[in-house]
């Protein structure tokens, strides 16, 4: 899927120095070539998902798109054609190293053994990880889950996640592995399973967008700590610097408030916890 971006539409973002003219790895091809491939998620609400459309829609993807005009800005071009490509929770990380995508535009989780392979922008959000279940289900506790099965999907920051609490816990549940959002909730719809586990903002969106098919409820708290950042190649210091840029002015400048209330004002006001990501990132030049 292609969006062509007119220079005059980075009005939004501030003028400032363009890019030095020696440029390297993704840059370089961005300005060679007028084209930045943006990965997305396809069910992922209300981060990266495609709408009604057909179109890649969610907060994640906005941000993308406010990145790819501010590089263009930053270099100078007349047009940059975006190529957005679907990726899923498993294939995302080859995507980004193989060249296949530029930017991941999802919700992956900022780790120190993710950043072995891959890298990350500054933060662009902050989860946790929770399970849902079915609205008439009697399990509201991680303890209520013992003996029970919860689904989850593989190569997620959430395996590890609800394996170490539940050690912690002495709960003795059993993880059953997914591959997919939709398979995880119609293993719950269908019985399969007893829960199915994902970060929380994840699963409020898609409680809401199952809402008229099966009502979901999710547990009493969250178990983990999930700092998303969009995902780039390792050791592109130039492309990174570029991204951070973006971003920060978005932050910094309030340009985030709209692009939160887009996604989440139902949910009401940005959290503590979020409101000072924004703060905290929102780095000076």
């Amino acid at each position: 899927m292609r969006i062509p971006l007119a220079l005059s539409a980075v009005a939004f973002l501030l003028a400032g120095p363009t890019l030095a003219d020696e440029l390297s790895g993704t840059l370089k091809k961005i300005q060679e070539t007028s084209v930045i491939k943006l990965g997305y998620l396809t069910q992922s609400i209300p981060f990266s998902y495609i709408d009604a459309d057909g179109r890649p829609s969610g907060y994640s993807a906005d941000l993308c798109m406010r990145v790819a005009t501010g590089i263009q800005e930053q270099l100078a071009l007349q047009k940059l054609d975006v190529q957005w490509v679907p990726v899923t929770l498993e294939s995302r990380f080859d995507a980004v190293k193989s060249g296949e995508i530029d930017l991941e535009c999802g919700i992956t989780t900022n780790t120190l053994a993710r950043k072995k392979q891959v890298d990350f922008s500054v933060m662009t959000w902050l989860d946790g990880a929770n399970f849902a279940v079915r609205d008439e289900s009697p399990y509201k506790t991680l303890s209520d889950l013992a003996g029970k099965k919860i689904a989850v999907i593989a190569g997620t920051t959430t395996v590890g996640a609800f394996k170490q609490v539940l050690e912690k816990s002495y709960v003795n549940a059993e993880l059953v592995i997914v591959h997919s959002h939709a398979e995880g909730l119609d293993a719950v719809r269908r019985g399969a399973v007893d829960a199915y586990a994902a970060d929380h903002t994840v699963l409020v969106g898609l409680a809401v967008q199952m809402a008229q098919s099966m009502k979901l409820r999710l547990g009493d708290r969250t178990f983990s700590y999930e700092p998303y950042g969009l995902m780039l190649r390792k050791n592109d210091q130039d492309f990174r610097q570029a991204v951070n840029t973006v971003l920060s002015r978005i932050y910094r400048s309030g340009q985030i408030i709209p692009i939160y209330d887009r996604w989440f004002g139902k949910l009401g006001k940005p959290s503590q916890f979020i409101t000072v990501m924004y703060l905290i990132n929102g780095l000076p030049e």
